[in-house]
């Protein structure tokens, strides 16, 4: 199929259907504000004045589009100036005029789709000012702003960044902060979850959620709610299991985006180790009332500055150590700090050692499941010290999936 071929009069009737979308929105405004600038009638006009100027600009007069932006900022001046001696303030619908000249203009300037998306956006924008108040008023600003400065340091460092390999441990700065990204960025949605949904969901669904962030800052959450409320330790426990079953996959997730070939040795042994955990604190049965409250406070935004960085220099850190280890001491040293480090955080770990490029595939599969066993381990350790309510329950469940672990750490 041929694409359209935008001849003079598709661009004319572009810019008239677009500067007709936006009149439409701005007639229907003015049921509800008493000063819109411009409706049905205006804004079609408006567009095609920007058509004709950019037309004039084509065959010579040059002079014709700055002049016609500036007669139509003119009116909206005196528009603006008008509402303010009304004491009614916002310049939204003479700023949506101007734009709407300029979409009618590079309707025959440029290609199609800017001026498509611009008119588009226009209209949208206009339309959507109720919900993007109440969007407004809802956010939380702390998570906002630190949310944004994670992005512009983003922003800033990635481009400029070498993407080269240093040292003999072919440390590789670009790929490090990619992975700070990628781990940040699947972290940070079910981050937005447990505080959007959090007040409203029981302690069950916000072990779910919270698992996509951290499952150790959850079950130590829930440890602690435990502690405080005994009646409630049947449904804190069943929460932090739901969140180790969830890390699994968040894991999973992570190795797909970073090393997609090893999804066929990992898929179905996390698949397994995910379901296990479903089951075991499926198995649970809380009272009544123990899941009408949820204590997330530990949870620490995933785009913070600082836990990036952290994150960063663990991911080096671990990758140096994993290759002296393996130059010194072969596989078992490599397994020896797969064990260890399961008591911390092991994602920086499990990303060092699938992105190994000379470590056998038998070796990444052993080191991440042991290191995911010992980080089971340390968890059921965790929550038993904190709920001795429920310790019984806890140490059993917790050594039945840690056992689970060896099976298929050695299938091959």
């Amino acid at each position: 199929m041929n694409a359209i071929e935008w001849t003079f009069q598709l661009r004319f009737a572009l810019a008239l259907a677009l500067g007709l979308l936006v009149g439409l929105e701005r007639e229907s405004s003015k049921d509800h504000q008493k000063l819109v600038f411009g409706g049905v009638r205006t804004h079609p006009i408006i567009s095609l004045f920007g058509f004709a100027c950019a037309w004039l600009y084509q065959v010579g007069a040059g002079f014709m589009l700055p002049a016609g932006l500036l007669a139509l900022g003119g009116l909206t001046v005196v528009s603006y100036s008008a509402k303010i001696r009304g004491e009614h303030f916002g310049s939204t619908s003479e700023i949506s005029a101007l734009l709407t000249f300029v979409t009618g203009a590079l309707a025959l300037l440029v290609d199609v789709w800017v001026a498509m998306s611009l008119g588009v956006i226009n209209a949208l924008l206009l339309s959507e000012k109720a919900r993007m108040e109440a969007f407004v008023e809802n956010l939380n600003r702390a998570e906002f702003l630190a949310t944004l400065k994670f992005l512009l340091v983003t922003v800033i460092i990635l481009p400029v960044l070498p993407d080269a390999e240093y040292t003999v441990f072919r440390i590789n700065p670009t790929i490090v902060w990619k992975f700070v990204i990628i781990v940040s960025t699947v972290g940070f949605i079910g981050y937005v979850l447990v505080r959007r949904l959090g007040s409203r969901v029981g302690l069950w669904l916000s072990g779910l959620l919270g698992g996509i962030v951290s499952s150790t800052a959850v079950t130590v959450a829930m440890g602690r709610l435990a502690h405080r409320d005994e009646q409630r330790s049947l449904g804190a426990l069943q929460a932090a299991i739901f969140a180790s079953a969830v890390m699994f996959l968040r894991i999973l997730v992570i190795v797909a985006l970073v090393s997609p070939s090893l999804i066929a040795l990992l898929w179905w042994r996390l698949g397994i180790l995910s379901l296990v955990g479903l089951g075991l604190a499926i198995s649970l049965r809380p009272g009544a009332g123990t899941d009408d409250g949820n204590d997330m406070s530990a949870l620490e935004n995933p785009f913070e500055i600082t836990p990036a960085l952290v994150f960063a220099g663990l991911f080096v850190a671990l990758t140096v150590i994993t290759q002296i280890v393996r130059n010194s001491a072969g596989e078992l040293g490599v397994l020896t700090v797969a064990a260890v480090i399961g008591v911390v955080d092991i994602d920086p770990f499990i990303l060092s050692i699938v992105k190994g490029t000379d470590v056998l595939p038998k070796l990444i599969v052993a080191a991440v499941v042991l290191s995911m066993m010992s980080n089971t381990l340390a968890k059921g350790a965790y929550f038993s010290v904190l709920a001795p309510a429920v310790r019984r329950q806890t140490i059993w469940r917790y050594a039945v999936w840690a056992v689970a672990h060896v099976p298929l750490m050695l299938a091959f």
